[in-house]
């Protein structure tokens, strides 16, 4: 497999001065260790693990950070419900848990036959949790996973092989679910029915000129790529049309990045190859996205 190297990816759309290393875990206590996952949090702080199975919180004003809990493992992606509860994909033991964020009380929520969970995204209006599985580096496999947030029951919703389905985001009126096909440097569309259960699949768009690990929308509905290889940023139009929306060389700034955030007109990184998560100042913007799960949960059209 080829990829684009870091000198043929082009001038980026913004420049990397409008990045910043918005927190600096090397040292800190307790420390920033390889994060994976980035998440706002209903209470407008950052959320994020690392690869001792922290969950972490860090307030945004006076950028202080704290542990909340712990799975003893390697913490990937995070969500929230909204409703007091968020969860973490854990590598390690192979499952997802849940916590109750007023208690800091973890469950952990097992689907037997999950490989190695990675990414999870809220369906408010079908009262579940996506979990991408990406089964083995060099080796397709099933595929998205699906939990019921009241009874924490799992099954296997998308059986369908993907090459390491990272990271996920559903769309705005929520009948299609995006999924980052890392290995075959693609984002792929799975539609949702009026049941709930998958419909078709799509290639949204692939010969991405990187490794694709964490996606998001921003409010017009453009998508972005997060890049763990080259260490960049690509944005993706309804059309199509690929990108370099920002770029690292020296991977410093942005290093590895993985799972990426919207706050207003922040985006967030979380950078797999060091210790700090990056903020971006965008040219665009959305709400964080447990505004919406939120937002649908209040209007009560979740089953």
């Amino acid at each position: 497999m080829t990829f684009a190297s870091s000198a043929s990816l082009g001038e980026p759309v913004i420049p990397l001065s409008r990045a910043e290393i918005f927190f600096d875990g090397q040292y800190s206590m307790p420390r920033l260790h390889h994060p994976e996952g980035v998440a706002v949090g209903p209470d407008g702080a950052l959320w994020c693990g690392n690869a001792e199975g922290d969950i972490l919180r860090i307030d945004t004003g006076d950028r202080s950070i704290e542990k909340i809990a712990s799975t003893g493992g390697f913490t990937l992606g995070i969500a929230f419900d909204g409703r007091g509860f968020a969860y973490a994909c854990d590598q390690r033991s192979e499952s997802v848990w849940r916590l109750e964020i007023a208690t800091r009380e973890l469950t952990r929520l097992d689907a037997p036959g999950m490989r190695i969970p990675n990414y999870p995204v809220v369906d408010a209006h079908r009262n579940c949790l996506y979990v991408s599985d990406s089964f083995a580096a060099r080796e397709a496999g099933p595929g998205v996973w699906r939990y019921d947030l009241t009874t924490g029951q799992a099954g296997l919703w998308w059986s369908v092989p993907m090459t390491f389905a990272n990271g996920m985001a559903i769309s705005d009126d929520g009948n299609s679910l995006f999924v980052a096909e890392t290995f075959a440097r693609k984002v792929t569309r799975i539609a949702i029915d009026a049941h709930g259960e998958p419909a078709e699949a799509t290639t949204y768009i692939d010969n991405l000129p990187g490794l694709p690990d964490g996606i998001a929308f921003d409010g017009q509905g453009t998508l972005f790529v997060a890049c763990y290889e080259p260490s960049c940023i690509l944005r993706v139009d309804k059309a199509g049309a690929v990108e370099v929306y920002a770029h690292d060389p020296s991977a410093e700034l942005l290093c590895h990045p993985t799972n990426i955030a919207f706050a207003g007109s922040a985006i967030y990184t979380a950078n797999l190859g060091r210790w700090h998560l990056t903020r971006i100042q965008s040219d665009t913007s959305a709400e964080p996205v447990v505004s919406e799960v939120q937002r649908v949960f209040a209007a009560g059209r979740s089953k």
